[in-house]
């Protein structure tokens, strides 16, 4: 069972990530360069279908993996576990990347055209930033170089 839920978190972190990245480098430079909203809104558009429901298994499995990792609660709370501040640093990222989205959904989108094209920019370039992050965490688990 482990395995399955490890496979499904990083082909969800693949999917993320990954997508972030032919956004940010990919996309939005083009994008910007053309002050293009329909090049963003096109790839958004069919990014979505496979990018939102790979952010929800990766939050799904990351809960199982967590409490297969530190499987009482109150173990949660004992910053001395490096384990325990890798868990909280991708819960935190975690939380930016859902404030970031919900800013750009309910401020920047709604009214999207060339002219605050540049504020939908700085929402995608921070949470391409914390996908990456993301992965460093998580490789974090197991080689333990970055805490």
């Amino acid at each position: 069972m482990h395995g399955m839920v490890l496979l499904l978190h990083l082909l969800g972190a693949t999917i993320w990530t990954g997508g972030h990245l032919v956004l940010a480098l990919s996309i939005l430079p083009k994008a910007l360069r053309e002050n293009s909203v329909s090049r963003i809104q096109d790839f958004e558009q069919a990014y979505e279908k496979i990018g939102i429901p790979a952010l929800i298994i990766q939050v799904l499995t990351g809960v199982w993996l967590a409490w297969s990792l530190i499987p009482q609660w109150s173990l949660w709370l004992q910053m001395d576990n490096p384990l325990v501040r890798l868990i909280w640093f991708k819960l935190l990222l975690l939380l930016i990347t859902l404030l970031l989205a919900a800013d750009a959904r309910i401020r920047v989108i709604p009214t999207l055209s060339s002219k605050n094209l540049r504020q939908l920019a700085w929402h995608i370039i921070p949470v391409t930033i914390i996908s990456v992050l993301f992965v460093v965490v998580g490789v974090s688990f197991r080689t333990g170089w970055w805490f």
